[in-house]
């Protein structure tokens, strides 16, 4: 039986993909196997030594110690692409927003007092503070083409903008769902330099903190619309305030307000909308219920933020061991070397690695005793060593 944490409320349509012959879920228990978590901080929380996966329903993982788990030896799963229909159109609705002062005109209206007679008059004299400009010809540019600015790209294509994308390290994958329409941008500078509107996909790391700062500013076309569904952090705030109040940057549009910017007359702040539609909970929840199903009762690890992805099919009735180590020399060498030792013959064996960590997953024939494990275990760089029992195909 294995036991499931949540640290969220989890849709009900995705914690029912745990069959409950073989799951116990619940928001408090002792000794859990894996922890479901969406927004909870999970920085100061001690793990039980029991936790072998971390299931994140949804992509960012700002919420979680990667380093400190990674180096337990346990996985962060996260769900890429569930909710990119979701921020999808809300990064359209933004623009939308922007561009037509939608809010600026519905508070405008919302505070008029008079009679219907005065009150089209009043509407006829003052309208004209709201007028906008219209997307189509426009050029928007998406920095960061994973399965949120694809999305975004070809939908601002089929809006007939105009679209430059950046992304030096698409997959293979995104390539192939991006339209043919979009241009590839050389370097940042050059997209900054062509937009009328910039969109942000990408996550808040090292390399991407205040990437966008006071000179890249000065870049950008006077008028620009700056839309940030990602995180804050990859714009520089002080800068951004000075580039509205000089009328340089049109509008700011964002999904976490901040203190110093939400009232600016140009910033719209949504309260972290993104993936706040049932849909995109629902399939958020049945990915990742998916993934640590698989990692739990298979081995296979898909979508991690820390590990090496490794899938392993099930092609035989026996004895799996699932094996993370430090990724160094001469490990796997070790580990087959205990086996022999004990007359067991590997039926397959699968290894990837990911920065400092490697997994191994090796398929046996026959059973294991747990003084193998030990031996194995006991090897200088080996962290955690798990032995399924895999069932007949179908079962």
């Amino acid at each position: 039986m294995f036991k499931i944490q949540t640290l969220n409320p989890i849709a009900t349509v995705g914690l029912n993909q745990f069959p409950r012959e073989l799951y116990e879920i619940a928001s408090e228990m002792q000794n859990p196997d894996a922890i479901l978590v969406r927004s909870q901080n999970m920085h100061e929380i001690t793990l039980p030594a029991s936790v072998k996966i971390i299931g994140r329903a949804g992509a960012g993982v700002n919420n979680i110690p990667i380093a400190t788990l990674t180096k337990l030896g346990i996985p962060v799963l996260n769900t890429p692409g569930a909710n990119a229909n979701a921020v999808r159109e809300l990064v359209i609705a933004g623009m939308l927003l922007a561009s037509r002062n939608i809010c600026q005109a519905w508070s405008y209206v919302s505070h008029l007092t008079s009679s219907d007679t005065a009150l089209e008059k009043q509407i006829e004299q003052d309208k004209k503070q709201f007028a906008g400009f219209e997307l189509l010809g426009k050029t928007i540019g998406i920095i960061g083409l994973g399965s949120v600015g694809v999305k975004v790209a070809n939908a601002a294509i089929s809006l007939g903008m105009r679209v430059i994308g950046y992304d030096p390290t698409i997959s293979v994958n995104r390539a192939w769902e991006l339209s043919a329409n979009v241009q590839q941008a050389h370097s940042i500078d050059d997209l900054l330099m062509a937009a009328d509107f910039v969109s942000f996909h990408v996550p808040l790391t090292d390399d991407t903190r205040n990437m966008i700062n006071l000179s890249r500013l000065h870049l950008m076309k006077k008028g620009v619309v700056l839309l940030n569904f990602a995180r804050d952090g990859i714009i520089d705030n002080k800068a951004l305030t000075d580039a509205l109040n000089e009328d340089h940057v049109f509008a700011y549009v964002n999904d976490f307000p901040l203190a110093e910017l939400k009232n600016h007359p140009r910033v719209i702040s949504l309260p972290h909308l993104g993936a706040s539609t049932a849909e995109a909970e629902e399939n958020c929840a049945v990915m990742i219920v998916k993934q640590v199903r698989d990692f739990l009762e298979n081995g296979t690890i898909v979508n991690a933020v820390n590990f090496p992805t490794l899938e392993a099919p099930q092609n035989h009735v026996g004895i799996r061991l699932a094996i993370v180590n430090a990724n160094v020399p001469n490990m796997v060498a070790q580990i087959s070397s205990k086996l022999a030792t004990a007359g067991l013959n590997i039926v397959s064996l699968l290894n990837k690695s990911k920065d400092s960590i490697a997994y191994t997953v090796i398929d046996i024939d026959t059973a294991v005793i747990d003084n193998v494990l030990k031996e194995i275990a006991n090897i200088a760089g080996v962290i955690q060593v798990r032995k399924l029992i895999l069932p007949l195909p179908g079962k």
